[in-house]
């Protein structure tokens, strides 16, 4: 089923969220869910808290990202089969250069900014068997990882900008609080009701 997804302001975006269980209410319907709204909204990730839920869950498919001619054919090759579910994932250390990259967020529609982060992750977490994997990640998977990861912390990538590029979207951000963004995707506004 297709939710709608939380936009800027919504307050759940900002809550550090909590760890589930394997019992956890309807999680195979959840997680089903999130992959459903995902591929509607053409997103590579989408957290819990994105639909109004401050767990620790995350989805993510890389696939779009492999039709990319600058990547080697390698890259383009992990691109196109990354799909994984992430649940209580912890992010045990983050190293190596700091490169920028243009990122978006489907609870902040229309707005794209340049995000620096670094090139390898090691990353705890349990897909929906519940086992614990730890895993190295690099280049744009783990950039996708973390922006994902921010989100059940309660963190958005316009947190990562300069100032002055956060006074320069900052009516844009209000629009989308006002529910004056028009996404081709469901959407839940802070400051409007319905929809």
């Amino acid at each position: 089923m297709i939710i709608p997804i939380y936009g800027y302001g919504e307050p759940v975006l900002r809550k550090v969220a909590e760890p589930v269980t394997s019992d956890y209410p309807n999680l195979k319907e959840i997680i089903a869910n999130m992959h459903e709204t995902m591929y509607n909204a053409y997103g590579v990730g989408l957290a819990a808290p994105q639909v109004g839920l401050a767990i620790r869950i995350f989805t993510i498919d890389t696939t779009p990202f492999s039709d990319d001619k600058d990547l080697s054919n390698e890259e383009q090759e992990l691109l196109k089969n990354f799909k994984k579910t992430f649940i209580n994932a912890n992010i045990l250390k983050e190293e190596g250069e700091e490169w920028s990259f243009n990122e978006g967020c489907l609870s902040i529609p229309d707005v794209r900014e340049d995000v620096y982060r670094k090139e390898r992750i090691t990353i705890q977490y349990c897909e929906e068997d519940f086992v614990v994997k730890t895993e190295v990640y690099d280049g744009l998977i783990a950039r996708v990882i973390q922006h994902e990861f921010d989100h059940i912390e309660g963190i958005l990538f316009t947190d990562k900008i300069s100032s002055l590029k956060k006074t320069l979207i900052k009516k844009k951000l209000q629009n989308i609080m006002d529910g004056k963004a028009f996404p081709d995707y469901r959407m839940k506004f802070a400051n409007k009701k319905g929809r």
